[in-house]
């Protein structure tokens, strides 16, 4: 029943792939939690594993049915991949010995604090310029913050997506753009996270936990699950993306948010 019913959220991780450039992290991190309850405390950092598997194949796909002239936002962002790529192996390392639940409550802390931000300050629900207006050209991320955004996104599991949406928004992306360039950015946090995780449990993890179903810290059932329902549906809307609103994506993503802090709280 437990497979049946992550290969369900996997309809859902598709969707917030597709369309919040999420790539499986806020949504996978409270259902593997939730799936792998038996392992106590424990289950929130194999959540964390999981979520970055899940991550890198989803976000992988979805970068490469993106069309090129999107991705080309991207042009001459190497320097940043790359120090997205070290923060995330930082931020990784960090998971495997930090006690679990300074993972779960930075998490829901994170996911809060990101929520009342997108809330208030304007840029994302509100754009800076006044209805009416000729939008200046969008400017690229800076390469500074890669460091910092790979390392949180990897500790947390949560991937890139959470960290670069708002801030390609505010840069004068619209929303569908901003999500679609969030997969490209996940994928190089999410890619070395997987291979800290696959390569050992850390020394903080409980007996119980050392499961012969595990693979380092990755439960690779669970990831099997969401991914089977997640690959069909970014391959459909990817060829046919929906039509939403740029006001109601964006509210959309803010409620999303909301939704999964709640949902990691309940998993406790």
């Amino acid at each position: 029943m437990t497979f049946l019913s992550l290969l369900a959220i996997g309809l859902l991780t598709g969707l917030t792939t597709v369309l919040f450039g999420f790539g499986g992290g806020f949504v996978a991190v409270p259902v593997v939690v939730w799936a792998d309850a038996s392992l106590g405390p424990d289950a929130v950092r194999v959540a964390t594993a999981t979520s970055a598997l899940v991550m890198v194949v989803n976000a992988a796909f979805a970068t490469a049915v993106t069309p090129r002239r999107i991705l080309a936002a991207l042009r001459g962002s190497g320097p940043l991949l790359l120090l997205l790529a070290a923060g995330a192996s930082a931020g990784a390392l960090l998971t495997r010995h930090a006690p679990p639940d300074l993972v779960r409550w930075a998490f829901v802390l994170y996911v809060v604090l990101t929520v009342v931000d997108l809330l208030l300050r304007p840029g994302f629900l509100r754009p800076h310029a006044p209805a009416g207006t000729t939008r200046a050209a969008p400017r690229p991320l800076p390469t500074a913050v890669g460091l910092p955004v790979g390392a949180v996104a990897a500790f947390l599991g949560v991937g890139g997506s959470v960290l670069t949406v708002p801030a390609m928004r505010r840069a004068g992306h619209t929303m569908r753009v901003a999500t679609s360039l969030a997969n490209p950015l996940t994928l190089a946090i999410a890619l070395p996270a997987t291979a800290v995780f696959l390569a050992g449990a850390g020394s903080t993890v409980a007996a119980d936990a050392a499961r012969g179903d595990l693979v380092g810290l990755v439960d690779p059932r669970a990831a099997a699950a969401l991914l089977l329902g997640a690959l069909p549906v970014i391959a459909v809307l990817r060829r046919r993306p929906p039509r939403v609103p740029d006001r109601v994506h964006a509210w959309t993503y803010v409620a999303l948010l909301g939704a999964v802090a709640v949902a990691m709280v309940l998993s406790g």
